[in-house]
């Protein structure tokens, strides 16, 4: 497979998290919690990062939610989680990290909308405020623009602007292009206030997948900062997940982007670790990292009537979810492992051959054997009816006798 070539661009430091400069692109993830409540974040912050985010937003909005962050910190750490929470700022922001000066210095980092957090001529100018606030206690930022909550006098002024060329551009492009004036003008804002290139991250942020690939790739060639990728508003289910893929796939396919988050809407009662399972999947698949093994499975035919191979991917696939946390910290290089689970004859020799280990179970009117290829080469055949639990006996048994133990353990 060619490296995909990266764009570019600076390296920014977010607690002990390495994101831009040629670091591997960061999942990051963000609660829908209330932050005053401190047992349901913590409980929240900490499942998101078990199952991978290596980011985590908390929203910062009221002087309760200010008051715990500092608590929420200290519960985490005591929790042995150090991942790093950033505070999402909107409107109040600048007053909050002046009230609670242990939230500005809990969190890792500060992400300030300028679009919302207001423009003075005086002193306290709350977009200073919060730079200066960053640069006391030694954070980055992150300037995050959305589309729908873009300045709307730096709007009307590019309207006007617009208007008066020969052949002015359409509204949509207009609106395109206040988006990345809106970023670039902040960060060159914070930087004339001190803020140095390498402490600054920047995203814009829509809901279209063509909108947000045209904004990102006029952004790219326009700065070298960090960027954030991801749609304001992914939406739930399939549609969240699909769109996500599209437009993320694309740039970072580009070398666009050094973290990114999705911004899928639960359903009901929802697990909300699922956005850090799609982006790292998304990531995965594009061969760009490598966070669990992945497995391989056909989607079924005429000629695997029976569901026994599906359950047994989705056997397997949650069984290594479960293992992999225990084994990231025992074997270095597991992650990279690939797993076939296959229904037929037709394809399954082949394909199971292609991984680290497969099994091609029988199909209708085949003889009833599976046969377990390891490392290429055809290794055992299983019959009976504990096919499912020897097989995943096998596959703890290659982890523990391919991939080297860590000197820790």
């Amino acid at each position: 497979m060619d490296a995909i070539k990266r764009r570019p661009s600076q390296r920014v430091i977010v607690g002990k998290v390495m994101l831009g400069g040629g670091a591997p692109i960061v999942v990051q993830s963000m609660t829908n919690t209330d932050t005053s409540d401190l047992q349901s974040t913590v409980k929240q912050v900490f499942e998101l990062a078990k199952a991978g985010s290596e980011l985590v937003r908390i929203t910062v909005n009221t002087p309760e939610a200010a008051a715990q962050v500092a608590n929420i910190r200290a519960r985490l750490d005591a929790l042995d989680c150090h991942v790093p929470l950033v505070g999402d700022f909107h409107y109040n922001g600048h007053r909050l990290l002046k009230d609670y000066p242990d939230c500005a210095q809990a969190l890792a980092k500060y992400r300030i909308n300028p679009g919302n957090v207001g423009r003075s001529r005086e002193e306290d100018d709350p977009f200073t405020m919060m730079i200066e606030t960053a640069l006391k206690f030694d954070k980055p930022v992150r300037i995050g623009v959305n589309w729908g909550s873009l300045d709307q006098n730096l709007v009307v002024r590019m309207m006007d602007e617009n208007a008066r060329l020969p052949e002015p551009l359409d509204a949509t492009h207009v609106t395109r292009n206040a988006l990345i004036a809106s970023a670039l003008e902040s960060a060159q804002r914070a930087e004339k206030i001190g803020m140095a290139r390498n402490r600054i991250v920047l995203s814009c942020k829509v809901s279209d997948v063509q909108d947000l690939i045209a904004v990102y790739r006029s952004l790219s060639s326009q700065c070298d900062y960090a960027l954030h990728l991801g749609l304001t508003e992914a939406g739930m289910g399939s549609k969240g997940i699909v769109a996500s893929t599209a437009a993320l796939s694309v740039l970072m396919q580009e070398g666009i982007g050094d973290t990114i988050r999705i911004s899928l809407t639960p359903e009901p009662g929802g697990d909300r670790t699922q956005e850090v399972l799609v982006g790292q999947e998304i990531l995965q698949t594009m061969g760009m990292r490598a966070f669990a093994p992945m497995v391989t499975a056909c989607p079924g035919c005429g000629r695997t009537t029976s569901s026994f191979f599906q359950e047994l991917a989705q056997s397997i696939q949650t069984h290594l979810r479960v293992q992999m946390p225990v084994w990231r910290e025992q074997y270095e290089g597991v992650e990279n492992m690939t797993v076939a689970v296959m229904g037929c004859v037709v394809n399954g020799p082949g394909e199971s051959k292609l991984a680290n280990i497969g099994i091609s179970l029988p199909g209708t009117g085949e003889t009833p054997a599976a046969p377990i290829y390891i490392d290429g080469e055809k290794a055992m055949t299983l019959r009976g009816d504990n096919i499912a639990q020897e097989f995943t006996g096998i596959v703890d048994e290659y982890v523990a006798r391919k991939y080297v133990k860590r000197a820790s353990v």
